[in-house]
Formats: C-alpha cells, sequence, structure tokens
C-alpha cells in the first residue's frame, strides 16, 4: 500500500480494510499492539499530559546541550498530538511529522496539528519501515511509543537511519517492570513478549550505532510507574535503592 499523507483519506481505505494501521499486507497486530479504550482515554486526560508527557519532556530536555534547536522533528507515536506545542515551544520546531499507525489517532490530532505554530504532516505508518529518506530529520521523539512495537530492533534501525548525523533521539519508555505489572496488565493493552528492561532498551540503542554515556540515561520512580501509585512514599517509606526500574529516559545522538 502506498503511503497516505492525507489521513481523512488513510482513515477511510483502512476502516474498509478493517484495519487501522499500515502493514504492508501484513496484519497490523504483527507490528504493533493497538491501546485498549481506557488507555485511548487516558491519553487525553490532564494526568497523562502533565504527569507522564510533560515530566518525560523536563527530564529529556534537561540532558541536553542548554538552547538546542531542533526544526524538523519526527514525533514516533504521536497519538492525540499532545507533544506537538510542547515541541516547538521547547525545541524552536518548524516542521514536526506526526506518525501513527492508527489513523483513527491521527484523526483525532488533526485540530493540534492546525492550531501548532510549526507545520505538522501527519502520517499514517509503521515505525518499522518509515517512509522517509535518510538523514530527513533533527530529532526523533518516542515517548511511551516503543513497548506497542513489535518489530522494535527495526524500529530502532530506522530511528538511526532518518536521523542526520548529530541529531538526536529523545526516548522516553516504560519497562517490562511497569508493562507486566497487574494493573498495566487488566487495563492497558501491549505485546507483552517483546517487553524490556531499562538495561536492554539502553543495549538496543547502543546496538544501533548511538551515542548514549550514563549522563544522558535517567530512571525516574514516578509514582503513576509503582505497583502501589506512591502510597507508601506518602505513608513515609523511603523509596527502595535496590530496584527494577519502571521507567527509561534517554537522550542519544546520532554520531
Amino acid at each position: 500500500m502506498a503511503t497516505c499523507t492525507d489521513t481523512a483519506t488513510c482513515n477511510s481505505e483502512l476502516l474498509k480494510e478493517g484495519i487501522h494501521s499500515v502493514a504492508n499486507g501484513t496484519s497490523p497486530t504483527d507490528r504493533f499492539v493497538q491501546e485498549s479504550r481506557f488507555g485511548n482515554w487516558f491519553l487525553r486526560t490532564r494526568t497523562w499530559h502533565e504527569h507522564v508527557l510533560t515530566r518525560a519532556l523536563d527530564d529529556l530536555q534537561a540532558m541536553l546541550p542548554p538552547s538546542t534547536r531542533c526544526h524538523r522533528v519526527l514525533d514516533i507515536g504521536c497519538g492525540y498530538g499532545h507533544a506537538f506545542a510542547e515541541l516547538v515551544a521547547r525545541f524552536g520546531s518548524r516542521e514536526i511529522v506526526g506518525l501513527d499507525a492508527d489513523a483513527t489517532l491521527l484523526d483525532a490530532a488533526r485540530p493540534r496539528a492546525a492550531k501548532c505554530s510549526a507545520t505538522v504532516e501527519l502520517l499514517v505508518g509503521n515505525a518499522a519501515d518509515i517512509k522517509r529518506p535518510d538523514g530527513d530529520f533533527d530529532m526523533v521523539f518516542c515517548h511511551q511509543t516503543f513497548h506497542h512495537l513489535v518489530e522494535q530492533e527495526a524500529a530502532m534501525a530506522e530511528f538511526w537511519r532518518v536521523l542526520k548525523p548529530g541529531g538526536w533521539l529523545l526516548f522516553a519508555e516504560s519497562t517490562r517492570k511497569y508493562i507486566h505489572s497487574l494493573p498495566i496488565r487488566l487495563l492497558f493493552r501491549h505485546p507483552m513478549e517483546v517487553q524490556r528492561s531499562a538495561e536492554e532498551y539502553l543495549g538496543m540503542i547502543r546496538a544501533a550505532g548511538f551515542t548514549l554515556p550514563p549522563s544522558r540515561i535517567s530512571t525516574p520512580y514516578l509514582w503513576w510507574s509503582r505497583s502501589d501509585l506512591g502510597v507508601l512514599e506518602f505513608l513515609g517509606r523511603p523509596t527502595p535503592a535496590d530496584r527494577e526500574e519502571t521507567l527509561i529516559n534517554a537522550v542519544a545522538a546520532k554520531p
């Protein structure tokens, strides 16, 4: 199937086929797992924007050189488009390509794309087969999307390919410890067999060719990523120093 850049047209075509992603003739569930209804509702909440997206961007931006500007950005799994305005405000982005496998989410992102001061292109597609030329972007932003992908090594190789030399990968993910926890298993949908630890994600990023020193790695232990939702800390219990990490934020560079 040819890549569509018009969301409405793509959505119509995909719905006729009874699917919600472009998979080049392969079942979409072979390449990503679509979020649950609860998950899609949660992505529209203030909690998601303030405590998940904004907190991750604050952490990632702090690990970049001061005043980093990235004019052309690829937002992987852009969903409802909440990150568009943030990318402009933080990095001076002028052109944003919002990629998502779910055309219905891109339809919902269109109002934010239209209001964004940057030029925003919404693209239905697969992160493991990005229909863009080599070195096309200054930044790839992948926030809480990677754990939905099945072809993770292929996607990471694509992130490397479409970045310019000197470009940045901003990677913010939940680890296997979090995705396999009981509340997440009950409320959300993920390909459980491909989930990774923080160390395994870091190894994958480096194996793809990215430079990733310890100074550009963060493992925040935020309340929403804990099995007790932070209740024990609220009651005065210290956070455990010896723990399996639930979140990983990394700022990697393409040499």
